[in-house]
Protein backbone atom coordinates (compact mmCIF):
# COMPACT_ATOMS: atom_id res chain seq x y z
CA UNK A 1 0.00 0.00 0.00
CA UNK A 2 2.81 2.42 0.90
CA UNK A 3 4.62 1.64 -2.36
CA UNK A 4 1.40 2.20 -4.32
CA UNK A 5 0.90 5.54 -2.59
CA UNK A 6 4.49 6.59 -3.39
CA UNK A 7 4.12 5.47 -7.01
CA UNK A 8 0.93 7.50 -7.40
CA UNK A 9 2.56 10.64 -5.97
CA UNK A 10 5.70 10.24 -8.09
CA UNK A 11 3.48 9.87 -11.15
CA UNK A 12 1.82 13.20 -10.35
CA UNK A 13 5.20 14.85 -9.88
CA UNK A 14 6.36 13.65 -13.30
CA UNK A 15 3.06 14.36 -15.09
CA UNK A 16 3.45 16.30 -18.32
CA UNK A 17 6.93 14.95 -18.96
CA UNK A 18 8.60 16.55 -15.93
CA UNK A 19 11.73 14.48 -15.30
CA UNK A 20 13.34 16.48 -12.50
CA UNK A 21 10.70 18.29 -10.45
CA UNK A 22 12.00 21.14 -8.33
CA UNK A 23 10.65 22.56 -5.08
CA UNK A 24 8.01 24.61 -6.90
CA UNK A 25 6.52 21.50 -8.48
CA UNK A 26 6.75 19.67 -5.15
CA UNK A 27 4.72 22.35 -3.37
CA UNK A 28 2.10 22.47 -6.08
CA UNK A 29 1.63 18.70 -6.01
CA UNK A 30 1.59 18.73 -2.20
CA UNK A 31 -1.38 21.12 -2.20
CA UNK A 32 -3.13 19.19 -4.97
CA UNK A 33 -2.71 15.73 -3.43
CA UNK A 34 -3.82 16.78 0.05
CA UNK A 35 -6.63 18.98 -1.31
CA UNK A 36 -5.39 21.94 0.69
CA UNK A 37 -5.45 25.60 -0.33
CA UNK A 38 -1.69 26.11 -0.41
CA UNK A 39 1.68 24.66 0.57
CA UNK A 40 5.21 25.79 1.31
CA UNK A 41 8.61 24.31 2.09
CA UNK A 42 10.62 25.86 4.92
CA UNK A 43 14.35 25.12 5.12
CA UNK A 44 16.23 25.67 8.37
CA UNK A 45 20.00 25.98 7.74
CA UNK A 46 22.37 25.36 10.63
CA UNK A 47 22.91 28.44 12.81
CA UNK A 48 20.82 30.66 10.55
CA UNK A 49 17.24 31.92 10.27
CA UNK A 50 14.81 29.68 8.35
CA UNK A 51 14.14 30.37 4.68
CA UNK A 52 11.04 29.71 2.61
CA UNK A 53 12.01 27.79 -0.51
CA UNK A 54 8.69 28.17 -2.28
CA UNK A 55 5.08 29.14 -1.60
CA UNK A 56 2.17 28.26 -3.88
CA UNK A 57 0.18 31.50 -3.54
CA UNK A 58 -0.05 34.84 -1.76
CA UNK A 59 -1.76 33.43 1.33
CA UNK A 60 0.77 30.63 1.82
CA UNK A 61 3.45 33.31 1.41
CA UNK A 62 1.78 35.32 4.18
CA UNK A 63 1.65 32.20 6.38
CA UNK A 64 5.39 31.71 5.88
CA UNK A 65 6.12 35.39 6.48
CA UNK A 66 4.13 35.30 9.73
CA UNK A 67 5.99 32.21 10.96
CA UNK A 68 9.30 33.72 9.94
CA UNK A 69 8.63 37.05 11.63
CA UNK A 70 6.98 35.72 14.78
CA UNK A 71 8.99 32.53 15.26
CA UNK A 72 5.87 30.44 15.82
CA UNK A 73 3.46 28.36 13.77
CA UNK A 74 2.90 24.80 12.52
CA UNK A 75 6.06 24.46 10.44
CA UNK A 76 8.22 25.95 13.19
CA UNK A 77 6.76 23.48 15.70
CA UNK A 78 6.98 20.55 13.29
CA UNK A 79 10.68 21.23 12.80
CA UNK A 80 11.43 21.74 16.50
CA UNK A 81 9.27 18.87 17.81
CA UNK A 82 10.17 16.51 14.93
CA UNK A 83 6.57 15.40 14.45
CA UNK A 84 3.46 16.42 12.50
CA UNK A 85 1.67 19.44 13.94
CA UNK A 86 -2.00 19.88 13.06
CA UNK A 87 -4.51 22.58 13.94
CA UNK A 88 -7.87 21.82 12.30
CA UNK A 89 -9.56 25.03 13.45
CA UNK A 90 -7.47 28.10 14.19
CA UNK A 91 -10.58 30.09 15.09
CA UNK A 92 -11.66 27.60 17.77
CA UNK A 93 -8.57 25.65 18.91
CA UNK A 94 -8.70 23.31 21.88
CA UNK A 95 -5.43 24.87 23.03
CA UNK A 96 -4.10 28.25 21.94
CA UNK A 97 -0.61 27.48 20.68
CA UNK A 98 0.27 30.50 18.57
CA UNK A 99 -1.15 33.68 20.12
CA UNK A 100 0.69 35.98 17.70
CA UNK A 101 0.58 33.84 14.54
CA UNK A 102 -3.07 32.75 14.57
CA UNK A 103 -4.76 36.20 14.44
CA UNK A 104 -2.54 37.27 11.53
CA UNK A 105 -3.35 34.30 9.29
CA UNK A 106 -7.00 34.14 10.32
CA UNK A 107 -7.44 37.65 8.95
CA UNK A 108 -6.12 36.34 5.63
CA UNK A 109 -8.76 33.60 5.52
CA UNK A 110 -6.69 30.69 6.86
CA UNK A 111 -8.74 28.31 9.01
CA UNK A 112 -6.62 25.17 9.37
CA UNK A 113 -2.87 24.55 9.20
CA UNK A 114 -0.62 21.51 9.04
CA UNK A 115 3.14 21.14 9.45
CA UNK A 116 5.30 18.07 8.80
CA UNK A 117 9.02 17.81 9.55
CA UNK A 118 11.49 17.28 6.73
CA UNK A 119 13.96 14.83 8.17
CA UNK A 120 15.76 11.60 7.43
CA UNK A 121 17.33 9.77 10.33
CA UNK A 122 18.96 12.33 12.60
CA UNK A 123 19.17 14.93 9.83
CA UNK A 124 16.58 17.72 10.14
CA UNK A 125 16.13 20.03 7.16
CA UNK A 126 12.98 22.02 7.81
CA UNK A 127 9.25 21.50 7.38
CA UNK A 128 6.50 21.11 4.83
CA UNK A 129 3.47 23.25 5.56
CA UNK A 130 -0.11 23.30 4.29
CA UNK A 131 -3.10 25.50 4.96
CA UNK A 132 -6.82 25.42 4.20
CA UNK A 133 -9.40 28.18 3.94
CA UNK A 134 -11.87 25.99 5.81
CA UNK A 135 -11.76 24.24 9.17
CA UNK A 136 -11.29 20.50 9.47
CA UNK A 137 -8.57 17.84 9.71
CA UNK A 138 -6.97 15.92 6.90
CA UNK A 139 -8.56 12.58 6.11
CA UNK A 140 -6.55 9.46 6.93
CA UNK A 141 -5.59 9.11 3.25
CA UNK A 142 -4.61 12.76 2.95
CA UNK A 143 -2.51 12.53 6.10
CA UNK A 144 -0.78 9.41 4.78
CA UNK A 145 -0.15 11.16 1.45
CA UNK A 146 1.26 14.18 3.30
CA UNK A 147 3.76 11.99 5.15
CA UNK A 148 4.92 10.47 1.86
CA UNK A 149 5.17 13.92 0.31
CA UNK A 150 7.30 15.12 3.23
CA UNK A 151 9.65 12.18 2.71
CA UNK A 152 9.85 12.87 -1.04
CA UNK A 153 10.51 16.56 -0.38
CA UNK A 154 13.24 15.70 2.14
CA UNK A 155 15.06 13.44 -0.29
CA UNK A 156 14.66 15.95 -3.13
CA UNK A 157 16.15 18.79 -1.07
CA UNK A 158 19.03 16.56 0.06
CA UNK A 159 19.75 15.53 -3.54
CA UNK A 160 19.72 19.14 -4.76
CA UNK A 161 21.83 20.34 -1.83
CA UNK A 162 24.41 17.54 -2.16
CA UNK A 163 26.66 19.45 -4.56
CA UNK A 164 26.51 22.79 -2.73
CA UNK A 165 29.44 24.14 -0.73
CA UNK A 166 29.35 23.79 3.04
CA UNK A 167 27.18 26.48 4.59
CA UNK A 168 25.71 27.51 1.24
CA UNK A 169 22.27 26.85 -0.28
CA UNK A 170 22.30 25.15 -3.68
CA UNK A 171 21.69 27.39 -6.68
CA UNK A 172 18.76 25.19 -7.72
CA UNK A 173 17.08 25.90 -4.38
CA UNK A 174 17.77 29.61 -4.64
CA UNK A 175 16.26 29.86 -8.10
CA UNK A 176 12.69 31.11 -7.86
CA UNK A 177 12.68 30.70 -4.10
CA UNK A 178 11.28 33.13 -1.58
CA UNK A 179 14.49 33.29 0.40
CA UNK A 180 15.28 35.77 3.17
CA UNK A 181 18.98 36.35 2.67
CA UNK A 182 18.56 39.96 3.77
CA UNK A 183 17.53 38.69 7.21
CA UNK A 184 20.67 36.57 7.41
CA UNK A 185 22.75 39.62 6.56
CA UNK A 186 20.87 41.83 9.02
CA UNK A 187 21.19 39.23 11.78
CA UNK A 188 24.94 39.27 11.29
CA UNK A 189 25.06 43.05 11.45
CA UNK A 190 22.90 43.22 14.58
CA UNK A 191 24.98 40.47 16.20
CA UNK A 192 28.08 42.65 15.71
CA UNK A 193 26.29 45.80 16.90
CA UNK A 194 25.07 44.14 20.10
CA UNK A 195 27.91 41.69 20.66
CA UNK A 196 25.50 38.75 20.75
CA UNK A 197 24.97 35.50 18.85
CA UNK A 198 23.17 35.29 15.51
CA UNK A 199 20.28 33.57 17.28
CA UNK A 200 19.92 36.38 19.81
CA UNK A 201 20.19 38.96 17.03
CA UNK A 202 17.31 37.28 15.20
CA UNK A 203 15.24 37.41 18.40
CA UNK A 204 15.88 41.16 18.63
CA UNK A 205 14.88 41.66 15.00
CA UNK A 206 11.69 39.66 15.49
CA UNK A 207 10.79 41.56 18.64
CA UNK A 208 11.18 44.91 16.89
CA UNK A 209 9.19 43.74 13.86
CA UNK A 210 6.39 42.44 16.09
CA UNK A 211 6.28 45.58 18.23
CA UNK A 212 5.96 47.73 15.12
CA UNK A 213 3.55 45.39 13.27
CA UNK A 214 5.90 44.99 10.34
CA UNK A 215 7.46 42.10 8.44
CA UNK A 216 10.91 41.13 9.63
CA UNK A 217 12.19 41.27 6.05
CA UNK A 218 11.32 44.99 5.92
CA UNK A 219 13.17 45.64 9.18
CA UNK A 220 16.16 43.66 7.90
CA UNK A 221 16.31 45.74 4.72
CA UNK A 222 16.49 48.92 6.80
CA UNK A 223 19.25 47.46 8.99
CA UNK A 224 21.27 46.48 5.92
CA UNK A 225 20.71 49.95 4.45
CA UNK A 226 21.94 51.36 7.79
CA UNK A 227 18.71 53.23 8.42
CA UNK A 228 18.23 51.30 11.65
CA UNK A 229 20.87 50.58 14.26
CA UNK A 230 20.63 48.43 17.36
CA UNK A 231 22.57 49.75 20.37
CA UNK A 232 24.31 47.38 22.76
CA UNK A 233 23.06 49.17 25.87
CA UNK A 234 19.37 49.09 25.01
CA UNK A 235 16.75 47.34 22.90
CA UNK A 236 15.85 50.58 21.15
CA UNK A 237 16.49 51.06 17.49
CA UNK A 238 17.66 54.46 16.29
CA UNK A 239 16.98 55.73 12.79
CA UNK A 240 19.94 57.41 11.15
Amino acid sequence: MASERLARILAQLSAGGVTDPGVARLCEVCASVTMTSGAAIMLVPADAPPVSLYTTNDVSRLVEEAQFTLGEGPSVDAYQLERPVIEPDLANPETVRWPAFSPVVLRAGVRSVFGLPLRIGAVRLGALGFYRDMAGPLTNDQHADALVLADVATRAVLAIQANASAGEIAVELESGANLRFVVHQASGMVAVQLGVSITEALVRLRAYAFANDRAISEIAEEVVARHLHFHSDSVEVHEQ
